[in-house]
This record gives structure tokens, sequence and C-alpha cells, in this order.
């Protein structure tokens, strides 16, 4: 099926001023010459545009500038042209209905960057960034994708999986002369290399935590008891009358989920029902819902009316959701109301536990200190290493890579036979072969790949 020549729509459907519609295959230039008015696109230089007409027998379909680019060096390492016409859904259409009776394929969902792998000109973890780029809706997941699909991470891979393998050759080598009874590698410089290559592998791991907020966005989950301010801080967080405020308690029932940039990083902020114990059967299940966002979320704005402060039952909220990966900021709300409030009547416990700030939004909606505590929060997970990891795919197989190289260290560390220790080592290569797709199977691809738009 790699060997057809296909077409898809490259932008998005619907309306727009113009439309993309991009062709890839060893046939590509001649199809669509076949159907352009204009030169012989079978004699233009490669990433030229052309000039001209689509055209059925004697009809013109559109007008349309024509770009062809000669293999290798295109997306695909294939030849590979894009039609660029009028954005109608009706030309678009009728465009690629004459492409496909010209001798095209549909393409599937993510033909094009797979075939971009296939054929060595980007690899596995390079192909996700692709998707990765297209899906980017702040600056820090644009720049990590930008990162990636530039092949930062791959080239680490790469060196680690040279390392490995010749740590591999070496321990097989002895496997040959195992009746001899001889050693090519010395066990303290191999002991010193795995350290060398866990060093780096571990820092990957755990950079996960960062790369996937700043993928997915950072849930913020925003609790606290019925009528604590917490609408109304959302609605000044996000500048909007997004939520419902009123004075009734238990107004929101159900969970409001609003999005925010800071310094160029996603928080997905969630409004959620007081926490309170109640008979009204749709509340409670309001209540159920905030506690279980708060398992969920990376940080917890738990709001607190200062009219109403009672630490004991500050503590007794906490203990429901606070737990060692997440980050509780206390905010002290209505401060406007002039309540005669001091800092060391927070008991030492909490003081020391948690973030506590006291907020007057109605009055003061400068909310700096708030997202910069959460800004800092974020970027304090940052790992030493440069490269971010942000694909659960990747995290899975960099685990495996470090339990199998612990493994084999700990192998020859109690002197088991280079055999065994070698099994390890080549588990661990494997691992890492599968982020670039040096080690990879039909059903991964189709998994990976069938994740994209059709046209990329």
């Amino acid at each position: 099926m790699f060997q057809d020549t296909i077409c898809a729509l490259a932008t998005p459907q619907g309306l727009g001023a113009l439309g993309i519609i991009r062709v890839s295959g060893n046939n590509s230039i001649d199809i669509v010459n076949s159907v352009f008015k204009g030169k012989d696109l079978t004699k233009v230089q490669s990433h030229s545009v052309h000039y001209g007409y689509i055209v059925e027998e004697e009809e013109i379909i559109d007008e349309v500038m024509v770009s062809v680019f000669h293999a290798p060096k295109t997306f695909t390492a294939e030849n590979l042209v894009e039609i660029t016409c009028h954005g109608s859904q009706y030309i678009e259409q009728q465009i690629i209905s004459l492409l496909v009776k010209k001798g095209c394929r549909l393409a599937l969902a993510g033909e094009f960057t797979q075939r971009a792998f296939l054929n060595g000109r980007i690899d596995l973890s390079q192909a996700e960034a692709v998707a990765d780029l297209i899906a980017a809706e702040n600056k820090a997941s644009h720049d990590m994708a930008i990162s990636q699909m530039r092949g930062g991470f791959s080239s680490l891979l790469k060196e680690l999986r040279i390392e490995l393998l010749d740590l591999a050759s070496l321990l097989e080598l002895e496997l040959d002369f195992s009746e001899e009874d001889v050693e090519f590698a010395d066990r303290s410089q191999l002991l010193n290399l795995m350290d060398r290559i866990l060093n780096t592998i571990h820092p990957l791991i755990e950079s996960f935590s960062y790369g996937n907020a700043i993928k997915n966005g950072v849930p913020v989950t925003i609790l606290g008891k019925p009528n604590a301010g917490k609408s109304t801080l959302l609605n000044a967080l996000l500048q909007e009358d997004r939520a419902i405020v009123s004075d009734i308690a238990g107004t929101t029932r159900d969970t409001i989920e609003e999005s925010l940039i800071i310094h160029g990083i996603q928080f997905r902020f969630i409004d959620t029902a007081g926490l309170r114990e109640t008979q009204d059967t749709i509340e409670a299940i309001g209540v159920a819902k905030a506690l279980e966002k708060a398992k969920q979320a990376s940080i917890i704005l738990y709001l607190v009316d200062i009219e109403h402060l009672n630490w004991v039952e500050v503590q007794a909220d906490l203990n429901k959701f606070s737990r060692d990966n997440v980050y509780i900021i206390i905010c002290l709300t209505k401060q406007d109301k002039n309540i005669d409030f001091k800092n060391s009547n927070i008991p030492e416990n909490i003081n020391k536990k948690y973030t506590i700030l006291t907020l007057a939004v109605k009055t003061n909606p400068d909310l700096s200190i708030l997202k910069e505590k959460m800004f800092s929060y974020i970027e304090k997970q940052k790992t030493a290493t440069q490269t971010i990891v942000n694909n659960a795919r990747h995290l899975n197989a960099l685990v495996r890579a470090e339990e199998s190289l612990l493994l084999s260290k700990e192998g020859l560390q109690n002197g088991l036979s280079s055999e065994l220790v070698a099994i390890d080592l080549r588990r661990a290569l494997e691992a890492l072969g599968e982020i670039v797709g040096q080690v990879s199977n039909d059903e991964l691809l189709g998994n990976i790949f069938g994740k994209f738009c059709i046209g990329k």
C-alpha cells in the first residue's frame, strides 16, 4: 500500500480563503500534470511553484498554484505536489475526486507522516512530535514539540543505544569463548558505563511530570466550602463572568473547566461544588465530583472565607485531598471585609506544609502573586536535563530500559554469568529502540499514526 500515490486535503475542512491538497508518491507529479493546464510539471525544477488551472476534460474546476517537490528532499522523501486552490468545499472535493480518478488513493490518517518515517526522513519520536506541534496551544508546548521534532531527544537516545550496544557486544563476545573463561570487558568499567547511562535515563523519566503538564495543561482544582469565593476567583482569573456567582450556598453543582495561559504554560482551572455534608442528592454528586477532581489535580486552590475561618475544619478538609504529589495553596478569601487576621494565628503544621495567601478579589482583583506561585511550582519540576519527555509511550519504554539496566548492574555486581547480564542489556536496548522506531511493529505504528489528522 505504501507504493500507492496518495492524496488528501491538508487544510481544515470548511470554508476558507485557500485550501491545500497534498499528493505524494512516485506518480504524484505525472498525475497532477494530467489535470493541470499550465507548465509541463514533469519538466519543472524541484521546489518550484506554478500558476494554472485544474481541468477535467475541458471544464475548468479552479484557478490554482501548484508546488512541485522532487524526492528525496520532501517531507515524505517521495515526489510530492501541493495544490493550492480556493477554499470552497465543493472545489476541494472536485479536485480530490479527479485525482482519485487519475490513479490516486485517498490517504489514511497520518499516512504522509508515516511515509516520512518509513522512508527514513524522520524517526518515530519525531513523527509523534509532529502531532504534538499541530496540537500545541501555548508557547511552552510549541517549544517542546519543536525541540523534539528537530531530533534532540532522538540524538540522545541513539547515543545511549550505541553505548549499550558496545556494552552488550563485549559481554556476548565472551560467550563465544565461554569454555576458555575469558573476560573481554573490565567489570569496573562496565559498571561505570551503566551508571553513566542510568544517570542519563533517570532525569528523563523524572521530566515526564513537567513535560506532561506542559503538553496537556496543568490541572488546577478550586476547592472550598460553599460561598468561599470559588466562582468569584475563577471569574477574576479569566477576567470574565464564566461562573455564576451568588450569595446562595450550593450554586455550583457541577464542575466548570476553563484554561488560562500563564507565562506560556496552560493551566486548566476546574471550579467545583462547595465541600459540605448535604441531603440534596444532586449537590452530593457535585461534592463527590469535586473530591474526584482533587485526585487528578497537580495544584489545588483551597479557598476559606476568612470571616468563618476555623483551622480545625480547614485541617479536616485538607486531610481529604492532601497528598505528596500535589501543591496546595490555601487562599483566605474576602479579606476586603477588613477582618483582623494575623499570621501568628496559623497552626504551625499548616503554615509549614502549605502556601497561604490572603485575597480580596472584589476590591483588589490583582492575582499576580497567586499566578506566580502556580507558575513557579511547575517550573521547579524541571529537571537538570534539557530534554523533556512528554509522551506516555516514551516514559513506559524508558522505565523498562532503566529496570533492565538495574538488573544488569545487579547481575554484574553479584558475579552472574555474561549470558544472563547480556539478556537484560538486550531488553534495555529494545526498550530504547521502541521510542525512535528502531524496534517497532504494525500494531504500534497503526496506533500512533491513526491518531493523526487526514492530510498529515
